[in-house]
Protein backbone atom coordinates (compact mmCIF):
# COMPACT_ATOMS: atom_id res chain seq x y z
CA UNK A 1 0.00 0.00 0.00
CA UNK A 2 1.05 3.59 -0.45
CA UNK A 3 2.07 6.07 2.20
CA UNK A 4 -0.65 6.82 4.72
CA UNK A 5 -2.54 3.57 4.14
CA UNK A 6 -2.99 1.07 6.93
CA UNK A 7 -4.65 -2.31 6.66
CA UNK A 8 -6.78 -4.31 9.03
CA UNK A 9 -7.59 -7.73 7.70
CA UNK A 10 -9.54 -10.56 9.23
CA UNK A 11 -8.46 -13.96 10.44
CA UNK A 12 -11.45 -16.21 9.91
CA UNK A 13 -14.66 -14.22 9.55
CA UNK A 14 -14.38 -10.83 11.15
CA UNK A 15 -11.67 -11.05 13.80
CA UNK A 16 -9.18 -8.23 13.47
CA UNK A 17 -5.78 -9.25 12.24
CA UNK A 18 -2.60 -7.77 10.85
CA UNK A 19 -0.85 -7.91 7.54
CA UNK A 20 -1.18 -6.00 4.33
CA UNK A 21 -3.92 -7.18 1.95
CA UNK A 22 -2.67 -7.79 -1.54
CA UNK A 23 -4.23 -8.78 -4.80
CA UNK A 24 -3.77 -12.44 -4.00
CA UNK A 25 -4.89 -12.35 -0.38
CA UNK A 26 -5.89 -15.73 0.95
CA UNK A 27 -9.46 -16.77 1.49
CA UNK A 28 -10.94 -18.69 4.38
CA UNK A 29 -12.71 -21.70 2.93
CA UNK A 30 -12.07 -25.38 2.43
CA UNK A 31 -9.73 -26.77 -0.20
CA UNK A 32 -10.87 -25.65 -3.63
CA UNK A 33 -13.24 -22.97 -2.32
CA UNK A 34 -12.18 -19.56 -1.08
CA UNK A 35 -15.46 -19.04 0.79
CA UNK A 36 -15.83 -20.31 4.34
CA UNK A 37 -18.32 -23.19 4.69
CA UNK A 38 -20.91 -20.92 6.33
CA UNK A 39 -20.45 -18.26 3.67
CA UNK A 40 -20.67 -20.84 0.87
CA UNK A 41 -23.98 -22.18 2.20
CA UNK A 42 -25.42 -18.68 2.50
CA UNK A 43 -24.06 -17.68 -0.89
CA UNK A 44 -25.73 -20.63 -2.60
CA UNK A 45 -29.06 -19.95 -0.91
CA UNK A 46 -29.00 -16.28 -1.84
CA UNK A 47 -27.91 -16.92 -5.42
CA UNK A 48 -30.68 -19.48 -5.92
CA UNK A 49 -33.30 -16.86 -4.99
CA UNK A 50 -31.75 -13.98 -6.93
CA UNK A 51 -32.74 -13.33 -10.57
CA UNK A 52 -30.22 -13.00 -13.35
CA UNK A 53 -29.47 -9.61 -14.90
CA UNK A 54 -31.95 -8.00 -17.26
CA UNK A 55 -35.27 -8.04 -15.38
CA UNK A 56 -35.51 -4.89 -13.27
CA UNK A 57 -38.91 -5.81 -11.84
CA UNK A 58 -37.77 -9.25 -10.68
CA UNK A 59 -34.54 -7.90 -9.22
CA UNK A 60 -36.36 -5.20 -7.27
CA UNK A 61 -38.85 -7.73 -5.91
CA UNK A 62 -36.02 -10.06 -4.82
CA UNK A 63 -34.14 -7.25 -3.12
CA UNK A 64 -37.09 -6.43 -0.85
CA UNK A 65 -37.46 -9.81 0.83
CA UNK A 66 -35.49 -11.58 3.52
CA UNK A 67 -34.02 -8.54 5.27
CA UNK A 68 -33.18 -8.72 8.96
CA UNK A 69 -34.23 -6.11 11.49
CA UNK A 70 -31.68 -3.87 13.13
CA UNK A 71 -31.38 -2.61 16.71
CA UNK A 72 -33.79 -0.16 18.26
CA UNK A 73 -32.89 3.48 17.61
CA UNK A 74 -34.41 6.26 19.71
CA UNK A 75 -35.73 8.24 16.76
CA UNK A 76 -36.34 7.10 13.18
CA UNK A 77 -38.23 9.42 10.87
CA UNK A 78 -38.74 9.91 7.17
CA UNK A 79 -38.19 13.32 5.66
CA UNK A 80 -37.35 15.34 2.58
CA UNK A 81 -33.91 16.66 1.69
CA UNK A 82 -34.50 19.32 -0.94
CA UNK A 83 -36.68 16.95 -2.93
CA UNK A 84 -34.86 13.69 -2.17
CA UNK A 85 -36.60 11.33 0.30
CA UNK A 86 -34.47 10.51 3.33
CA UNK A 87 -34.74 8.55 6.57
CA UNK A 88 -33.04 10.01 9.63
CA UNK A 89 -31.77 7.74 12.43
CA UNK A 90 -30.95 9.52 15.70
CA UNK A 91 -29.69 7.28 18.54
CA UNK A 92 -29.67 10.09 21.13
CA UNK A 93 -31.99 13.03 20.42
CA UNK A 94 -30.96 16.18 22.20
CA UNK A 95 -27.24 15.47 21.95
CA UNK A 96 -24.84 17.84 20.20
CA UNK A 97 -21.51 17.78 18.37
CA UNK A 98 -21.88 14.27 16.99
CA UNK A 99 -20.82 12.93 13.58
CA UNK A 100 -23.42 13.01 10.80
CA UNK A 101 -23.37 10.12 8.32
CA UNK A 102 -24.97 10.45 4.88
CA UNK A 103 -25.66 6.88 3.71
CA UNK A 104 -26.19 5.75 0.10
CA UNK A 105 -27.64 2.25 -0.30
CA UNK A 106 -26.35 -0.36 -2.72
CA UNK A 107 -28.29 -2.24 -5.39
CA UNK A 108 -26.49 -1.63 -8.66
CA UNK A 109 -28.12 1.81 -8.98
CA UNK A 110 -31.29 -0.01 -10.12
CA UNK A 111 -32.84 -1.43 -6.94
CA UNK A 112 -33.07 -1.24 -3.13
CA UNK A 113 -33.98 1.76 -1.03
CA UNK A 114 -34.65 2.99 2.50
CA UNK A 115 -36.30 -0.24 3.68
CA UNK A 116 -33.73 -2.70 2.29
CA UNK A 117 -30.90 -0.99 4.18
CA UNK A 118 -32.84 -0.04 7.30
CA UNK A 119 -31.09 -2.63 9.49
CA UNK A 120 -27.62 -1.52 8.38
CA UNK A 121 -28.42 2.13 9.06
CA UNK A 122 -29.85 1.27 12.48
CA UNK A 123 -26.70 -0.67 13.34
CA UNK A 124 -24.38 2.12 12.22
CA UNK A 125 -26.34 4.75 14.17
CA UNK A 126 -26.55 2.64 17.33
CA UNK A 127 -22.91 1.58 17.15
CA UNK A 128 -21.40 4.97 16.35
CA UNK A 129 -23.63 7.41 18.21
CA UNK A 130 -23.90 9.35 14.96
CA UNK A 131 -27.02 10.56 13.23
CA UNK A 132 -27.44 8.62 9.98
CA UNK A 133 -29.28 10.15 7.03
CA UNK A 134 -30.19 7.46 4.49
CA UNK A 135 -30.80 8.83 0.97
CA UNK A 136 -33.48 7.42 -1.35
CA UNK A 137 -31.82 8.59 -4.58
CA UNK A 138 -33.40 8.12 -8.00
CA UNK A 139 -32.79 4.74 -9.66
CA UNK A 140 -31.80 3.68 -13.16
CA UNK A 141 -32.85 2.83 -15.79
CA UNK A 142 -35.71 5.31 -15.33
CA UNK A 143 -33.22 7.88 -14.07
CA UNK A 144 -29.74 7.16 -15.46
CA UNK A 145 -26.51 8.93 -14.55
CA UNK A 146 -26.13 11.68 -13.37
CA UNK A 147 -29.44 11.51 -11.47
CA UNK A 148 -28.10 9.40 -8.59
CA UNK A 149 -24.89 11.38 -7.95
CA UNK A 150 -26.80 14.64 -8.26
CA UNK A 151 -29.28 13.42 -5.63
CA UNK A 152 -26.37 12.28 -3.46
CA UNK A 153 -24.80 15.75 -3.57
CA UNK A 154 -28.19 17.33 -2.85
CA UNK A 155 -28.57 15.24 0.30
CA UNK A 156 -25.03 16.04 1.42
CA UNK A 157 -25.67 19.78 1.06
CA UNK A 158 -28.97 19.44 2.94
CA UNK A 159 -27.33 17.41 5.71
CA UNK A 160 -24.56 19.98 6.17
CA UNK A 161 -27.15 22.75 6.42
CA UNK A 162 -29.19 20.75 8.95
CA UNK A 163 -26.25 19.43 10.97
CA UNK A 164 -26.58 21.69 14.00
CA UNK A 165 -30.36 21.24 14.11
CA UNK A 166 -29.76 17.47 14.06
CA UNK A 167 -27.36 17.73 17.00
CA UNK A 168 -24.28 17.17 14.86
CA UNK A 169 -21.07 19.03 14.11
CA UNK A 170 -20.95 20.34 10.50
CA UNK A 171 -17.25 19.54 10.38
CA UNK A 172 -17.89 15.86 11.18
CA UNK A 173 -19.99 14.87 8.15
CA UNK A 174 -19.14 11.49 6.58
CA UNK A 175 -20.39 10.08 3.28
CA UNK A 176 -20.87 6.31 3.28
CA UNK A 177 -22.40 3.52 1.26
CA UNK A 178 -22.24 -0.09 0.18
CA UNK A 179 -21.66 -1.38 -3.36
CA UNK A 180 -23.16 1.15 -5.82
CA UNK A 181 -23.82 3.35 -2.80
CA UNK A 182 -20.10 3.21 -2.06
CA UNK A 183 -19.52 4.47 -5.58
CA UNK A 184 -21.89 7.37 -4.90
CA UNK A 185 -20.10 8.16 -1.63
CA UNK A 186 -16.74 8.21 -3.41
CA UNK A 187 -18.10 10.40 -6.21
CA UNK A 188 -19.70 12.78 -3.70
CA UNK A 189 -16.39 13.12 -1.86
CA UNK A 190 -14.64 13.86 -5.18
CA UNK A 191 -17.21 16.54 -6.00
CA UNK A 192 -17.20 18.24 -2.60
CA UNK A 193 -14.12 17.19 -0.57
CA UNK A 194 -14.26 20.36 1.50
CA UNK A 195 -17.69 19.36 2.86
CA UNK A 196 -16.83 15.91 4.21
CA UNK A 197 -14.61 14.72 7.04
CA UNK A 198 -14.57 11.08 5.97
CA UNK A 199 -15.77 8.46 3.51
CA UNK A 200 -16.78 4.90 4.32
CA UNK A 201 -16.71 2.81 1.14
CA UNK A 202 -18.05 -0.74 1.44
CA UNK A 203 -17.04 -2.97 -1.50
CA UNK A 204 -17.63 -0.17 -4.04
CA UNK A 205 -17.52 -0.48 -7.86
CA UNK A 206 -14.95 2.11 -8.87
CA UNK A 207 -14.17 1.46 -12.53
CA UNK A 208 -16.74 0.69 -15.23
CA UNK A 209 -14.06 -1.06 -17.28
CA UNK A 210 -14.13 -4.02 -14.85
CA UNK A 211 -10.59 -5.02 -15.80
CA UNK A 212 -9.08 -5.82 -12.39
CA UNK A 213 -7.54 -9.19 -11.61
CA UNK A 214 -10.24 -10.24 -9.11
CA UNK A 215 -12.97 -10.28 -11.78
CA UNK A 216 -11.84 -13.61 -13.23
CA UNK A 217 -11.74 -15.79 -10.07
CA UNK A 218 -14.81 -14.24 -8.44
CA UNK A 219 -17.00 -13.22 -11.39
CA UNK A 220 -19.12 -16.36 -11.03
CA UNK A 221 -20.12 -18.58 -8.13
CA UNK A 222 -19.80 -15.88 -5.46
CA UNK A 223 -23.34 -14.40 -5.54
CA UNK A 224 -22.46 -11.07 -7.19
CA UNK A 225 -21.52 -11.97 -10.76
CA UNK A 226 -19.60 -10.17 -13.47
CA UNK A 227 -22.69 -10.45 -15.69
CA UNK A 228 -24.78 -8.61 -13.09
CA UNK A 229 -22.14 -5.92 -12.60
CA UNK A 230 -21.76 -5.32 -16.34
CA UNK A 231 -25.51 -5.00 -16.70
CA UNK A 232 -25.73 -2.57 -13.77
CA UNK A 233 -23.08 -0.38 -15.39
CA UNK A 234 -24.97 -0.47 -18.70
CA UNK A 235 -28.26 0.53 -17.09
CA UNK A 236 -26.61 3.24 -15.02
CA UNK A 237 -25.06 4.96 -18.05
CA UNK A 238 -22.58 7.79 -18.20
CA UNK A 239 -19.11 7.93 -19.72
CA UNK A 240 -17.06 5.07 -18.19
CA UNK A 241 -13.96 7.28 -18.26
CA UNK A 242 -15.59 10.10 -16.30
CA UNK A 243 -14.34 10.20 -12.68
CA UNK A 244 -17.89 10.82 -11.46
CA UNK A 245 -18.79 7.45 -12.98
CA UNK A 246 -15.49 5.65 -12.32
CA UNK A 247 -13.72 7.28 -9.35
CA UNK A 248 -10.64 5.15 -9.94
CA UNK A 249 -10.13 7.16 -13.15
CA UNK A 250 -9.83 10.47 -11.26
CA UNK A 251 -6.48 12.12 -12.00
CA UNK A 252 -5.95 13.66 -8.57
CA UNK A 253 -7.10 12.16 -5.26
CA UNK A 254 -5.23 14.57 -3.03
CA UNK A 255 -7.36 16.53 -0.62
CA UNK A 256 -9.87 13.72 -0.13
CA UNK A 257 -10.93 12.99 3.46
CA UNK A 258 -10.02 10.19 5.82
CA UNK A 259 -11.19 6.91 4.27
CA UNK A 260 -12.17 3.42 5.33
CA UNK A 261 -12.57 0.76 2.65
CA UNK A 262 -14.40 -2.42 3.73
CA UNK A 263 -13.80 -5.22 1.22
CA UNK A 264 -14.71 -8.87 0.76
CA UNK A 265 -11.80 -11.01 -0.38
CA UNK A 266 -14.04 -13.23 -2.55
CA UNK A 267 -15.48 -10.36 -4.59
CA UNK A 268 -14.90 -9.40 -8.20
CA UNK A 269 -14.67 -5.75 -7.01
CA UNK A 270 -11.95 -6.45 -4.43
CA UNK A 271 -8.98 -5.29 -6.50
CA UNK A 272 -10.69 -2.07 -7.56
CA UNK A 273 -10.97 -1.22 -3.87
CA UNK A 274 -7.36 -2.13 -3.20
CA UNK A 275 -6.19 -0.08 -6.16
CA UNK A 276 -8.17 2.92 -4.91
CA UNK A 277 -6.63 2.52 -1.45
CA UNK A 278 -3.13 2.51 -2.93
CA UNK A 279 -3.87 5.64 -4.95
CA UNK A 280 -5.36 7.39 -1.93
CA UNK A 281 -2.30 6.54 0.12
CA UNK A 282 0.04 7.77 -2.62
CA UNK A 283 -1.92 11.04 -2.63
CA UNK A 284 -1.36 11.45 1.11
CA UNK A 285 -4.88 10.52 2.20
CA UNK A 286 -5.34 8.71 5.52
CA UNK A 287 -6.83 5.44 4.25
CA UNK A 288 -7.49 2.18 6.05
CA UNK A 289 -8.55 -1.12 4.47
CA UNK A 290 -10.55 -3.78 6.29
CA UNK A 291 -10.33 -6.87 4.07
CA UNK A 292 -12.42 -9.88 5.15
CA UNK A 293 -11.42 -13.30 3.80
CA UNK A 294 -13.85 -16.13 3.24
CA UNK A 295 -16.85 -13.89 2.43
CA UNK A 296 -18.55 -12.53 -0.68
CA UNK A 297 -19.89 -9.21 -1.95
CA UNK A 298 -22.85 -8.07 0.12
CA UNK A 299 -21.74 -9.65 3.40
CA UNK A 300 -22.20 -6.49 5.52
CA UNK A 301 -24.87 -7.23 8.11
CA UNK A 302 -25.47 -10.80 6.92
CA UNK A 303 -25.69 -13.61 9.53
CA UNK A 304 -21.97 -14.36 9.37
CA UNK A 305 -19.33 -13.38 11.94
CA UNK A 306 -17.77 -11.06 9.37
CA UNK A 307 -21.10 -9.38 8.72
CA UNK A 308 -21.52 -8.26 12.30
CA UNK A 309 -17.81 -7.65 12.79
CA UNK A 310 -17.59 -5.37 9.79
CA UNK A 311 -20.62 -3.38 10.94
CA UNK A 312 -19.19 -2.96 14.42
CA UNK A 313 -15.75 -1.86 13.23
CA UNK A 314 -17.24 0.52 10.65
CA UNK A 315 -19.48 2.04 13.33
CA UNK A 316 -16.50 2.52 15.63
CA UNK A 317 -14.61 4.24 12.81
CA UNK A 318 -17.57 6.54 12.14
CA UNK A 319 -17.88 7.43 15.81
CA UNK A 320 -14.22 8.45 15.91
CA UNK A 321 -14.54 10.82 12.94
CA UNK A 322 -13.30 14.28 13.84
Amino acid sequence: MGSGVTSSGATGEGAAGGGTPGEGAAGGGTAGDSLSPAARALCEAMAAAFPGPGDVTALRAAAVGGRSTGPEVASVRDGDASGVPVRVYDPAPGSAGRPLVVWFHGGGWVMCGLDTHDAVCRSLAAGSGAVVVSADYRLAPEHPWPAAPDDALTVLLWARAQAVALGCEPGRVVVAGDSSGGNLAAVTALRAPELVAGQLLVYPPLDAEMASASVSPYGEGHFHTAAHMAWYWEEYGGDPAHPHVSPLRARDLSGLPRTLLVLADCDLLRDEGLAYARRLGAAGVDCAVHLYPGVFHGFLGLPLPAGGGALASAAAWLGATS
